[in-house]
């Protein structure tokens, strides 16, 4: 695991926007400039517009709008992150829309957050990215499978990647969709954490994945076990 970036006035987080709305890009550029170790180094209004000046502007954060007139910001994430895949992505959306949570998880995103934010919690949102850590936490993640596990039989086909996972890794990865820690895994497989976070690496690697968010979301694709129980080894 990387180790966690750190970002001071000298060396401020700097953070680029995308928003339709002129006036939420002014507000979010005000919020975040007032703040001595972030600075606003960008803004767009359109998806091409994003794709156009963010690459050149090596943000460390981008704030992204995920409903946009000529597109969507996950598509912006996905193709920003391929170009530098440094950069962490934080989702802004009016709506709490679990397809689209689904969808940004998959695109590599840090972060999901509902406009109706406080602005200090924002602030401390794009902190959080900055630094390298997630704004999807495990009971977040938790309720997403649980929600796609009941969907009806029009759930998407596994996806080829896990058929490539050792029985092992299939146990992990099936806790990991859970929400549970590495301590707690460990615990259910009598594995040290160290063994685990091995496994995880692996696992992470096999699935094309970055982040333990988007396992966890290919973990709702795991037959699950007619007992409910893991399938401990």
């Amino acid at each position: 695991m990387p180790e966690p970036r750190t970002f001071t006035e000298q060396n401020p987080i700097r953070v680029f926007l995308l928003d339709d709305h002129e006036v939420v890009r002014r507000g979010l550029a005000d919020l975040l400039d007032a703040e001595p170790d972030i600075t606003v180094i960008g803004d767009a209004g359109t998806v091409d517009h994003a794709l156009a000046r963010g690459p050149a502007l090596r943000p460390d954060v981008a704030v992204l709008d995920v409903r946009l007139p000529d597109g969507n910001g996950i598509s912006v994430c996905r193709e920003l992150r391929s170009r530098m895949p440094e950069l962490a992505c934080l989702m802004l959306t009016s709506f709490d829309d679990e397809e689209a949570l689904l969808d940004a998880i998959m695109a590599g995103a840090s972060g999901y957050v509902l406009k109706q934010i406080k602005g200090a919690d924002l602030v401390s949102a794009v902190r959080t990215v900055a630094s390298g850590q997630s704004m999807l936490d495990p009971a977040t993640t938790a309720r997403l499978m649980r929600s796609l596990r009941t969907e009806p039989a029009d759930t998407p086909s596994v996806p080829a990647e896990l058929s490539g996972l050792s029985p092992r890794e299939k146990d992990i990865l099936a806790l990991i969709g859970e929400g549970l820690t590495n301590r707690e895994i460990g615990g259910k497989l009598y594995l040290s954490e160290k063994t685990v976070k091995n496994h995880i690496s692996r696992l992470l690697a096999k699935l094309g994945v970055q982040r333990r968010v988007q396992a966890a979301v290919l973990a709702s694709h795991l037959e699950q076990p007619d007992t409910g129980q893991s399938r401990g080894r």
